[in-house]
C-alpha cells in the first residue's frame, strides 16, 4: 500500500507542473483590446478605444498605446495616402503617424518600431512605405510680409516626392497647385505617385491616366 502511495504522488508531480506552467503560457500579456491587426514587420498594431498600441510575436506591448497613429473606420482602400489606411501599419521599419500643427492642418511622418520620430511631420500626405520608399506631399512656405492687421503671410510651395527611411527627399515627382492652406478651406491633396516596386513609380497625370516612370535614385 505504501508502495502503491509513492508511485501515485510520483506520477502526479509532473501533471501539476505541466498544468501550472500551460496557465501561465496562456495568460495574456495585454488585455480588453478593442481591436488586433495581422502582424507585419514583426509588429502587431493593436487597439484600445481610439489609441493604437504595437504588440511582438510574444504577445508583449512593445509601442505603448498613442493617438498619432493613423488610422480610419471608414478607409479609402483605393486612396493612395493617409485616407486609405485602415489600421497603423509598419512597412520597411516605419508607421505613419500625424501632428496637427498650430494652424489646424495635420502634417505626417513615421516613427520607428521603438516608438521614436524617424521622419519628421512635415508632409501634407504620405504613402506607406514600399520596397524601402515612400511618397509625400511636402510643403515649402516662406514668410512675405504682414498684412495691414500685422498677421504675417506666407508663400507656399508643394512638391511631390519620393522618400527613403532616412527621411530624405530623394526624388521630386512634381510640383503640386491648388491647395489652399487654409484650416476653414483646407482639403486633404491626394497623393498622385506611387512606387509600384524599388524602381519604378507610377504618375498619374491631369487626363487621369498613368504613366511609369523610372526615378534616379
Amino acid at each position: 500500500m505504501k508502495h502503491l502511495l509513492i508511485i501515485t504522488c510520483l506520477l502526479l508531480i509532473p501533471y501539476l507542473g505541466i498544468s501550472q506552467t500551460v496557465d501561465q503560457i496562456n495568460k495574456p500579456t495585454v488585455a480588453e483590446l478593442d481591436q488586433i491587426t495581422p502582424f507585419s514587420d514583426g509588429l502587431a498594431a493593436v487597439r484600445k478605444g481610439d489609441q493604437w498600441g504595437f504588440i511582438d510575436e510574444e504577445g508583449q506591448l512593445v509601442i505603448d498605446f498613442r493617438n498619432d497613429l493613423v488610422w480610419n473606420k471608414n478607409p479609402q482602400t483605393d486612396n493612395l495616402g493617409v485616407e486609405g489606411m485602415g489600421y497603423p501599419q509598419f512597412k520597411n521599419g516605419r508607421c505613419v503617424v500625424r501632428d496637427v500643427k498650430e494652424d489646424g492642418i495635420a502634417r505626417y511622418g513615421f516613427i520607428d518600431k521603438k516608438g521614436n520620430m524617424a521622419i519628421p511631420a512635415e508632409f501634407l500626405n504620405v504613402s506607406p512605405f514600399v520596397d524601402g520608399h515612400a511618397v509625400g506631399i511636402y510643403e515649402r512656405k516662406s514668410l512675405r510680409g504682414k498684412n495691414t492687421f500685422q498677421l504675417k503671410i506666407y508663400d507656399y510651395d508643394f512638391t511631390e516626392v519620393v522618400v527613403n527611411e532616412a527621411g530624405e527627399m530623394i526624388w521630386p515627382v512634381q510640383e503640386r497647385q491648388n491647395i489652399v492652406m487654409s484650416g476653414k478651406l483646407y482639403k486633404l491633396p491626394e497623393l498622385q505617385a506611387k512606387m509600384i516596386s524599388d524602381r519604378l513609380l507610377a504618375v498619374k497625370d491631369k487626363a487621369n491616366k498613368w504613366k511609369i516612370v523610372k526615378p534616379k535614385f
